[in-house]
């Protein structure tokens, strides 16, 4: 593949050639998508070295089952999975257990921010509107995460998944409107 034929061929078609065993379609690829993969992944974890190793297993499980993907969206795929890893890794690390020598240290401990059963409601809550959030559209739930989740402004949002500014707030007014009906129906569904 020439310099001019790598530029213009489509992720897709990378992934084509990937299949077929071409090792220098999974390195453009690589090269192309490596450096966003690793601000998108950032968000999550904070060591850059663990983000680039975490890049570099993506990339190496594509290529070790290349045969069994069936992928429309490359470029999709490869910012879902990058941010599945990160969540894994980040589920993997275990927060320290607080032990209480009495019952008036229980009871203080409860009333800390940070008490197991803040801690439970708090993921539990987290995990019903991470379920709804799932429901929209990739890049809908890509932005909403990056934004609510994150905290991340329009403007990096932007510049991480290579969109306009005006894009982001598009699709972020638009996923919070979708939400906002999926908690609605849900609410009446309970009733």
């Amino acid at each position: 593949m020439s310099g001019k034929d790598a530029i213009s061929t489509t992720d897709e078609e990378l992934l084509v050639l990937i299949k077929d065993n071409n090792s220098n379609a999974l390195k453009r690829l690589f090269e192309r998508h490596y450096s966003s993969l690793c601000k998108f992944l950032s968000i999550y974890i904070k060591d850059e070295s663990l983000t680039e190793e975490l890049i570099a297993d993506l990339f190496l499980k594509l290529w070790n089952n290349k045969a069994d993907y069936q992928i429309r969206n490359v470029k999709s795929y490869l910012f879902i999975a990058a941010r599945n890893m990160a969540l894994n890794q980040i589920q993997k690390k275990v927060s320290p257990l607080r032990f209480v020598d009495s019952l008036e240290d229980y009871h203080e401990v409860l009333q800390h921010d940070n008490s197991p059963f803040n801690i439970i409601k708090q993921k539990e809550s987290l995990k019903e509107i991470l379920g709804l959030i799932e429901k929209l559209p990739a890049r809908q739930k890509e932005i909403l995460l990056m934004s609510r989740i994150e905290g991340l402004e329009k403007d990096k949002i932007a510049d991480i998944l290579g969109i306009s500014v005006r894009t982001v707030e598009t699709t972020l007014y638009t996923a919070i409107k979708e939400v906002r009906v999926l908690i609605s129906n849900r609410q009446k569904a309970e009733d």
